[in-house]
């Protein structure tokens, strides 16, 4: 499950109980012990991708101000 936080940037949940805290070294979440599917570390990814593109986009924008 993949959510925003306030700045805007993409977040990964754990599928199975909405948990934000995941053990990376074994690739799962820390309150249920559910594993992160490959999938879901996929979507993550490609979340992580269109954010910075869309970071620097806004970057290479003049302001308005």
């Amino acid at each position: 499950m993949i959510f925003t936080n306030p700045a805007g940037a993409p977040e990964l949940a754990c599928d199975e109980c909405g948990c934000r805290w995941f053990d990376r070294l074994h690739d799962a979440c820390y309150e249920c012990g559910a594993p992160v599917s490959a999938a879901a570390l996929s979507e993550y990814q490609r979340a992580l991708e269109e954010f910075g593109k869309s970071r620097s986009n806004d970057r290479s924008r003049p302001s308005t101000e």
